[in-house]
């Protein structure tokens, strides 16, 4: 059986289909317009059981991760957005580190009240000046009895406005990766403050932040893990994060796929619906195909990554895959949908633009390749045989 379309699968995309279409579809455009998502919407997913989902029975979750990308394709697929994705689900990238550390006190003070939507997280790993270069980060971390004294800076974290706590990464060690550290900030805690809010081009709804730690004392009690783990537990969280993105692209892709197909279905010029004409049929057969082959791919890798195969390098390329497929697909939909496509409007120009960041976000593109590189062996001296 196919795991996607299990009779549990097929259940849960209804509950989601009918949640976003009731609580999220109607409200979209004004968190848009506001720059933020609601905390009460936390608490009617966490209500529905959608925020527990893939993380482990001990720290209060339950279902697979494969329902976690199911929840994430559904929502899109029914009007919802990347941004808003960013917004909700801030938890899958702030709190499985705890989880996955297994601190029962940790777990109880900040796992289970985020997956019960009262308390929000976010994950403060990039750094003015390092990007992708999360060995190189600078936030300090300086034991002081039975606390840690962090100093340092965080830009482009998401839910930063809104988090009751951050996942930080923080250098406690000696340059390089074996000197970082994760600790979990309060940000009521004196010393914390957010910067500034950003204003991104898209993803609009979901807030998104720079941070500033100046002598924030944090409890010993709040690292997780061991001294010194903490880049190997962030590298451990990328695969799951890129194929959350993957997932997003590739919903993005049939869903904009859908609105290109009923727009020219319906829209009449020259006497004739633009479905009937050669260039617009050519170009929707094209983001078809587009649409088609990367949601193969990256449900199968999403399926084996699922299963506990070691597949990297295989999620590098089904990111990639996707994001270059939903690059294509969106921007032609804006062109078949016209003036009425970049109007702000039109939930088409909304995936255009909110599109662009699936392909920096989890790694960018030019990282996924390098990854996918490591594995050509490209370095062995020796001509093919």
């Amino acid at each position: 059986m196919d795991p996607w379309t299990t009779p549990e699968r097929i259940s849960l995309r209804k509950m989601v289909a009918d949640f976003t279409e009731k609580e999220i579809v109607p409200h979209l455009r004004r968190w848009e317009e506001d720059g933020v998502v609601p905390r009460r919407l936390h608490e009617q997913a966490a209500e529905l059981g959608l925020l527990e989902l893939g993380f482990p029975e001990a720290a209060g979750g339950t279902g697979e991760f494969l329902d976690v990308l199911v929840v994430t394709e559904e929502i899109l697929l029914r009007g919802g957005s990347s941004g808003l994705l960013g917004a909700l689900m801030t938890h899958s990238i702030g709190a499985p580190h705890i989880a996955a550390a297994g601190d029962p006190d940790q777990i109880d003070r900040f796992v289970r009240p985020a997956l019960a939507g009262r308390k929000i997280c976010g994950l403060g790993v990039t750094e003015p000046g390092t990007g992708s270069d999360v060995a190189a980060l600078s936030t300090r971390a300086v034991r002081d009895g039975d606390h840690y004294v962090v100093n340092g800076a965080k830009t482009y974290i998401t839910s930063g406005t809104r988090a009751d706590f951050i996942t930080t990464a923080v250098r406690t060690g000696d340059a390089g990766h074996r000197g970082v550290s994760l600790l979990i900030v309060e940000t009521s805690t004196p010393g914390f403050s957010v910067t500034r809010k950003l204003d991104k081009m898209g993803c609009r709804c979901s807030d998104t932040a720079e941070l500033s730690y100046a002598d924030v004392r944090v409890p010993v009690a709040n690292l997780i893990g061991e001294e010194g783990t903490g880049f190997r537990q962030i590298m451990q969280r990328f695969d799951s994060e890129r194929l959350i993105i993957a997932v997003q692209a590739c919903a993005t892709a049939a869903r904009c796929l859908e609105l290109s197909l009923d727009w020219a279905r319906q829209r009449v010029t020259f006497g004739l619906p633009l479905a009937q004409r050669q260039v617009i049929r050519h170009k929707l057969a094209e983001m078809t195909r587009q649409t088609t082959a990367a949601r193969t791919f990256v449900h199968d890798v999403a399926r084996r990554y699922n299963d506990g195969e070691p597949v990297s390098a295989d999620i590098a390329m089904a990111k990639n895959t996707t994001v270059y497929a939903c690059d294509h697909v969106v921007d032609e939909a804006v062109q078949i949908f016209g003036g009425m496509g970049y109007m702000r409007e039109s939930e088409v120009e909304r995936h255009y633009r909110d599109a662009r960041l699936l392909g920096i976000g989890g790694g960018a593109s030019e990282v996924m390749n390098e990854i996918i590189a490591k594995n050509l062996n490209l370095d062995t001296i020796g001509s093919a045989r």
